[in-house]
Formats: structure tokens, C-alpha cells, sequence
């Protein structure tokens, strides 16, 4: 793929996916349409150059190439090219001069909202999460199922036969294809901020592997999150998700040293920080303040503007930002979150209670949180015990190999033995 389709296909992919998924009201052919139109771009805009309107020119050519398509096979009485072509039927015939198909007539940003239902059907709660994550990165970021599959550790035919079951998991419940109404899209909201996040986690700390971060993961969820601002520019947990999002990618350059070995909030150096992330990300913050609606991903981002403030860190505004979110989503996560802050105002005794009353067994964080509170107890030999049972569940091989130093420091026995 040339230089130039490339970069129309990394813009324009998800939006001509989503145009052609209203037009003719099946996802397979929408994707399928889109190929076709952009394997023509790179057999003919090397010659012709690229149109002055690149996305009119794809939705357009794919339009047309899947509606010849699907003619030929409803004259052999396939039912479903009849019922995509009559779902067809009333949209605009758009000219191959690559017009601008961004609005229409009165000026509505058809695009825009094509993208927004897309993005809900992939994240409707009738499919699975896994599924969600999966048609999201396919249909709205283009990624391949190949790149998908590497990116989340699976095989490959896993991740096609995931696809394939949540596209017919759509069609066969009839999905719609829609922003849901107001008394149903806070949830639904929710599902879909879910996804992107979860999208983002994965490349900034990946659960399994031998990369702590994947770049490519983390800048796919912040255009998609962007893509959610730009449609609900109104929603202040869409605006709050993007905010958490660039302030934790603005420190990813200092997150890993040269040798990709995990480096702690603290040792991080700061004049790696990305200044231009960190000051959109703080402005959003500030936004979302002034709305005065707040929601856990707003205040997981303001948490994350404390963090990034030049030091010290201010551990009570911390404290007391955790409090409101265990107010709003309460979660055992969050309560393990807060004691570590809890630590820096009242000291390893106060939150080591607080540690020691939480379920989290099977969680490494857990373990890593109480060996560092057991470690500043004085209490060396619990914390090593603490360490290597954190070891034994990371996932990931950068955040072992930090666990491992720190067993170490301890005088915990070394190195462990792989995990069974």
C-alpha cells in the first residue's frame, strides 16, 4: 500500500465502514465494499493522483462496487443481497468524482453520526466483551485480524471465528444499528468507554507477554476516544476517559528505560513526559471540573493530573479524590488504590489495615502493594513472601523482572522458578 492510501486508509477506514454499514445495513458488506474500494485506490491513485475529496471517493467506489455486487446475486434469488439492496435503495447516488459525503444537504454531520452508531453496535452489550474489543478494532480502526490476534495474544483463527460469530450474534438478533435513545445511553455509554479503555490498558500494561507496552493499542484507543468527544463533545465521561488516557500515555516515554524494564511513577524521569499531552489532557480535566457531573473516569483523570503536577505529589488531594470515586463506582481496585495513597498521609500501619481487608488473592497488584507497605513495616521476611506471590501471577515479563529485583532486595531467595 502506497504512502498516500495509507494514510487516507488510517484516517478514513473506520468512517467509510461505518457510511457504508447504514447504507446498505450489513457489516460484512460494508467491510467487504471498503477493501474493494481502497485495493482500487492503490491499483489507481498512483497514476491518477489522490482525489480532492479521498473519503467521498471510497465511500463512493464502494458504494457503487458492492451495489453491482449484490445485483448480480439477487438475480440468482439470494435473499440477502435482495434485503441489502432494498436497505439501499433510498440512499443519495453519490458521483466516483469524490464528493464531500462528510454532510448532507442541510448540513448534518452524517459521518459523524454513521461513526457513532457504528461504535455502539460494536460495543453492544448482547456480545461479549472480547467480542466488543474485537469489531471495534476491526471496524472502526482497520486493523487487521492478524494484528488484532498478535495484539491480544491469541490465534489468529481464534480471533476470525470471534468476528465472525459477533457479526452474526448482530445480524441474526437484529442488533440495530443506532445511538440509543437518552433513557438508555448512559449504560450503553459505559459499555462502550469500557471498551476503549480496555483497549488502552492492554497497550500501556499489557497483561501478558514479553512487552510492558504496545504504542500502537494505546494510540488506537485515544482515536477512538477522540472519535467519542468529537460526536458527544457534551458527555463529560467521554471527555473525562480521553483526559485519563493522554495524561497516563503523556509518560509512557519515561515508563520503560532503554532496556524496557519497567521504571516506577516515582524514578520515572519527568523531563521525558510528554508536555503537549499533559497539557491537553490537564485543560480536559479542568472542563469536566467546570461541568460539575462527575464520573469515574473523571476523576480517575483528575487523580492523574495530581500525579503529573510538579513534585510533591499532593497524597491528600489523592486521598481525597478516591473517596469520591468509591462513592460513585466502589470497587476493590479502587480501595487498593487508595490505601497506597493512604500510606503517603497516614503511614504503612493505616493502610496496611486496609490492604489486609480486601479479597484479592489472585490479583499481583494486590501482593505488590502489601510487600511494599510489609518492606516499610520492617517486616522483610512477609514482604519477600509477598513479592514472590506476586511474581508467580504477573502476567507480563517487565513487571516481573521488577517484582524479581525487588524480591531480591528483600533477601528473598532468587531468582524464582517459573510459574507453574
Amino acid at each position: 500500500m502506497s504512502a498516500g492510501v495509507e494514510e487516507v486508509f488510517g484516517r478514513e477506514y473506520g468512517r467509510s465502514v461505518a457510511v457504508l454499514a447504514r447504507v446498505f445495513g450489513d457489516l460484512d458488506i460494508a467491510e467487504e465494499a471498503v477493501q474493494d474500494a481502497f485495493a482500487e485506490a492503490v491499483r489507481r491513485w498512483p497514476e491518477t493522483g489522490t482525489p480532492p475529496s479521498p473519503a467521498g471517493w471510497i465511500i463512493t467506489t464502494a458504494r457503487n462496487r458492492a451495489v453491482d455486487r449484490l445485483r448480480r446475486e439477487a438475480r440468482r434469488e439470494d435473499k440477502h443481497a435482495q434485503a441489502a439492496l432494498l436497505h439501499a435503495r433510498d440512499e443519495p447516488e453519490w458521483d466516483d468524482q469524490g464528493v464531500d459525503v462528510v454532510a448532507d444537504d442541510q448540513g448534518v454531520d452524517v459521518v459523524a453520526d454513521d461513526r457513532l452508531r457504528l461504535i455502539f453496535t460494536c460495543c453492544h452489550p448482547a456480545l461479549n466483551l472480547p467480542a466488543r474489543v474485537a469489531l471495534t478494532l476491526r471496524l472502526l480502526g482497520g486493523l487487521s485480524t492478524a494484528e488484532i490476534a498478535r495484539a491480544f495474544l491469541v490465534p489468529e483463527a481464534t480471533l476470525a471465528q470471534r468476528l465472525v460469530r459477533a457479526k452474526n450474534k448482530i445480524r441474526t438478533a437484529r442488533i440495530p444499528y443506532r445511538v440509543p435513545g437518552e433513557a438508555e445511553l448512559p449504560d450503553r455509554l459505559r459499555s462502550v468507554l469500557a471498551v476503549v479503555y480496555l483497549v488502552f490498558n492492554e497497550g500501556y500494561a499489557a497483561s501478558s507477554g514479553e512487552h510492558l507496552v504496545r504504542r500502537d493499542l494505546c494510540a488506537e484507543a485515544i482515536r477512538l476516544g477522540r472519535l467519542l468527544v468529537e460526536s458527544m463533545p457534551d458527555e463529560p465521561e467521554a471527555v473525562g476517559l480521553l483526559a485519563l488516557m493522554l495524561l497516563q500515555h503523556a509518560r509512557l516515554p519515561a515508563r520503560v528505560d532503554e532496556h524496557g524494564a519497567l521504571v516506577r511513577l516515582a524514578d520515572q524521569d519527568r523531563s521525558r513526559w510528554d508536555a503537549g499531552l499533559l497539557a491537553e489532557g490537564r485543560a480536559l480535566v479542568r472542563w469536566c471540573l467546570r461541568r460539575g457531573r462527575p464520573g469515574p473516569y473523571q476523576i480517575q483523570a483528575a487523580v492523574n493530573a495530581v500525579h503529573s503536577d510538579p513534585p510533591p505529589t499532593d497524597w491528600r488531594q489523592v486521598v481525597a479524590l478516591y473517596d469520591q470515586l468509591m462513592a460513585c463506582a466502589p470497587s476493590a481496585v479502587v480501595a487498593l488504590n487508595r490505601a497506597v495513597a493512604v500510606a503517603e498521609v497516614d503511614g504503612p500501619e493505616a493502610a496496611m489495615g486496609l490492604v489486609d481487608a480486601l479479597c484479592m488473592d489472585s490479583y499481583h497488584h494486590y501482593h505488590a502493594v502489601r510487600a511494599e507497605l510489609l518492606r516499610r513495616l520492617g517486616r522483610v521476611a512477609e514482604a519477600a513472601g509477598a513479592y514472590r506471590r506476586a511474581w508467580e501471577l504477573a502476567g507480563n515479563a517487565a513487571e516481573r523482572e521488577l517484582l524479581a529485583r525487588a524480591l531480591s532486595e528483600v533477601g528473598g531467595p532468587g531468582p524464582p522458578p517459573p510459574p507453574a
